[in-house]
């Protein structure tokens, strides 16, 4: 979808008084007030990054979360009116740009706060679960082994575990009882396996410990040192369970408060450009206030084509910048003048695209 112009109704600019103008100093202080443009944009765009951090397998869903007063970003920028209550107009430019900075540093510090307590809960859980998989050497054993598995509480005897690679299931079996002295015979069984390898038990006596683990490696066998501790698994398993339900409580709440402050920061984002396209016209053209704001949405085919009609139409207005695009088209070679993106009508990019999926 593309428009050539589309006419923007923001009637509230022109009722913005004479006084309140001239009570800004034109020059640094006048453009100091509209300088916090690029730290809203930041906001907006990290509020809207980790909404897509946080749904996670949902990342499709998130563009369809990401809203400014109920509506999609194209159509309230599109049907964009100042918003009377949250910033009036009766005020200096200096305080309504202000209101917007402190609402915005909020939105932020809050993101901060809610982001770090979130994402410490989410990273205790992925270490827990990160334990519960990967190598049989390694993963935890909670959810695997349980105690008649093991002969426990014995001065002699003990239960180890060991790890064996499928394609030398064989060898286990035909060689196990041989690797030391004192090993009970028949006492290996089949635990659990993966997609390489096999956990398998065999009880022994404590003292060829030592003696079976050299010779079960030099056999690729690998003994997992392991002490079954039912208090220590069962921690293991219910910290697992807290962590994933208080996950959870926390999912809803916060995803419902990035929505909230999603659209927040981005409707006063645009009302940031909105005041940046007026001050910066009242710095080049003057005052009183004689202007229109157009929104234009060309394709890429028609961009050239617009910027060469927009230029036609406007250069009398500012022949520096006429000059600087008349320059650029002879694309002297060192000189990147065509990216300066100054024309000789005010001209500010909104880009509604604010995610970046890796």
């Amino acid at each position: 979808m593309s428009w050539w112009g589309c006419l923007m109704s923001w009637p509230s600019w022109t009722r913005l008084s004479r006084e309140n103008v001239q009570s800004w100093r034109i020059g640094d202080s006048f453009q100091r007030a509209v300088m916090s443009f690029d730290a809203v944009h930041s906001v907006v765009k990290k509020v809207a990054q980790y909404m897509a951090d946080v749904l996670e397998d949902s990342r499709d869903k998130v563009q369809e979360n990401l809203l400014a007063n109920g509506v999609d970003l194209v159509t309230y920028v599109t049907r964009f009116q100042w918003d009377m209550a949250k910033y009036p107009i009766k005020q200096s430019l200096k305080n309504i740009s202000e209101i917007i900075t402190k609402q915005v540093t909020q939105i932020d510090n809050d993101l901060k706060a809610r982001a770090s307590a979130y994402n410490n809960l989410k990273g205790n859980l992925q270490n827990l679960e990160r334990k519960n998989a990967g190598s049989l050497l390694t993963r935890s054993l909670a959810d695997i082994v349980k105690k008649d598995d093991f002969v426990l509480d014995s001065e002699y005897l003990i239960t180890m575990l060991v790890v064996v690679p499928k394609t030398n299931y064989n060898d286990w079996q035909r060689t196990y009882e041989t690797l030391a002295e004192m090993v009970v015979p028949r006492s290996t069984n089949l635990l659990f396996e993966d997609q390489d390898s096999g956990l398998f038990t065999v009880t022994l006596f404590r003292k060829a410990i030592d003696d079976f683990r050299l010779k079960a490696r030099e056999n690729k066998f690998m003994l997992r040192d392991f002490q079954y501790n039912e208090e220590e698994m069962k921690a293991d398993k219910e910290e697992m369970t807290r962590l994933s339900t208080d996950k959870k409580k926390q999912f809803g709440p916060l995803v419902r408060w990035l929505k909230v402050n999603f659209s927040e920061a981005f409707i006063a984002w645009i009302h940031i450009k909105a005041l940046r396209v007026f001050v910066e016209s009242v710095l080049r053209y003057g005052l009183p206030v004689n202007f229109q704001a157009m929104l234009l949405q060309p394709n890429k085919k028609n961009m050239k084509k617009l910027r060469e009609v927009l230029n036609d139409l406007y250069k009398h207005l500012d022949s520096g910048a006429a000059a600087i695009i008349d320059q650029s088209a002879m694309d002297i070679p060192g000189l990147n003048l065509s990216q300066q993106e100054y024309y000789p009508y005010v001209y500010y990019k909104i880009d509604c695209n604010l995610l970046d999926f890796k």
